[in-house]
C-alpha cells in the first residue's frame, strides 16, 4: 500500500530539517544534549533475519561523534505488532551509532496516540519501553512570525495541526502564510503541503478571515492562487450545468458553496428554504456579506438580517 500524504508529509518535514525531532522532543519534555549537528540515518534495520524491519526515519544527533539516536515513527492509529518492531529499531540503532538511543512516534489523533503511549513491557526486569508520542497537543502553536521564520518546518506542522481550530486556527495560517513570503524558494512549497492537508472549508474560512482582516486581496500569493484556481473551477461548474452568467455567475456558485461549507463546518443546520437562497444569488457584493456572517451567525436564518 502506497504512503498517504498524510502519512508522508511529517516525515518529509523531517527530511529537510532533522532538527525538528530535538524540538518535538524538547515540547514533549525530553531532556537533549547539546549537539551541533543532525543527519538522517539509514532507516534499515534489517539482519540476517528473513523479517523486513524499516523505520519511517532515523536521526542522529552528533557533536563530532554521535550522541543520540531517534527513530521517528508515523502512526495514524495503534498498531499492536507494532510493539514487536519498535524494540528491534532502538535496539539495532543502539548498536551502530554506540550511543542512547530513543523511539518518537508522531499521532494525529489524540485517542489513538494515548494508545500508542503503552509502555512495552521487554520481559527482562525493569527493561520498559516507553513510547514518545507526540499528538495534536504537543505540538507548538506557532503565531509569532519571527518565529516561523527561523523554524519553518515547525510552523508548517503547527499549521496542519491547528489550522482548523476556529479564531486561533485561522491566526496561526496567518503567521505560516506571512512566513512563507520570507522563506528559501527551496521551501515554497510548504504552502501547497498545507493547502493540499486543510479541508477545503478551513481554507475558504481563512480566505474570508485575511479579507476581512485587511484588503479584500489575500497578501500571501500561494493563497491569491488558490483563490483563483477556486474560482475557475466555479467557473467550470457553472458552465457546464448551462450557468447563463458565465463567469459571473460560476464565481457566485463558488462563493454559495463556501458559505454552505461554513455553515456545515460550524455544526449549524441550513434548512432547505435557506439553502435555496444562498444557491440562487447572484449578488457577489451580497454572497461576500453572508460569508462574513456565516462565520458567526448561530442559525443559517440570521445570514439575511443584516442587523
Amino acid at each position: 500500500m502506497s504512503p498517504t500524504l498524510e502519512h508522508e508529509f511529517l516525515l518529509e518535514l523531517v527530511r529537510q530539517r532533522p532538527s525538528l525531532v530535538a524540538t518535538l522532543l524538547t515540547e514533549a519534555g525530553v531532556p537533549i544534549p547539546p549537539f551541533d549537528e543532525a543527519r538522517l540515518e539509514s532507516s534499515d534495520f534489517t539482519a540476517c533475519q528473513p523479517t523486513e524491519f524499516r523505520a519511517d526515519a532515523v536521526v542522529v544527533l552528533a557533536n563530532g561523534k554521535p550522541l543520540a539516536g531517534v527513530v521517528v515513527e508515523v502512526q495514524r492509529r495503534y498498531r499492536k505488532e507494532k510493539t514487536w518492531s519498535w524494540p528491534v529499531y532502538l535496539a539495532t540503532l543502539r548498536a551502530r551509532i554506540k550511543g542512547p538511543c530513543m523511539l518518537l512516534v508522531f499521532c494525529p489523533d489524540p485517542a489513538e496516540a494515548l494508545k500508542c503511549e503503552q509502555a512495552i513491557e521487554m520481559g527482562h526486569p525493569g527493561w520498559i519501553l516507553n513510547p514518545i508520542v507526540i499528538g495534536p497537543d504537543r505540538i507548538p502553536k506557532v503565531t509569532d512570525l519571527l518565529q516561523a521564520i527561523a523554524e519553518p518546518e515547525l510552523a508548517t506542522l503547527s499549521a496542519i495541526v491547528h489550522g482548523r481550530s476556529g479564531e486561533e486556527g485561522l491566526k496561526i495560517l496567518q503567521t505560516f502564510f506571512d512566513s512563507v513570503e520570507h522563506l528559501p524558494k527551496e521551501r515554497e512549497i510548504y504552502s501547497d503541503l498545507v493547502l493540499s492537508m486543510l479541508p477545503e472549508v478551513v481554507v475558504n474560512n481563512f480566505l474570508e478571515f485575511t479579507m476581512a482582516m485587511g484588503t479584500r486581496e489575500p497578501k500571501s500569493k500561494w493563497v491569491r492562487q488558490w483563490v483563483a484556481e477556486s474560482k475557475a473551477e466555479g467557473v467550470a461548474e457553472g458552465e457546464a450545468l448551462g450557468e447563463a452568467r458565465g463567469e459571473a455567475r460560476g464565481e457566485a456558485r463558488g462563493e454559495a458553496k463556501a458559505i454552505l461549507r461554513i455553515l456545515e463546518a460550524r455544526g449549524i443546520t441550513v434548512p432547505e428554504e435557506a439553502a435555496e437562497r444562498i444557491g440562487q444569488c447572484t449578488d457577489l457584493d451580497v454572497l461576500e456579506s453572508w460569508i462574513d456572517r456565516a462565520l458567526t451567525v448561530e442559525a443559517a436564518e440570521e445570514l439575511f438580517d443584516p442587523s
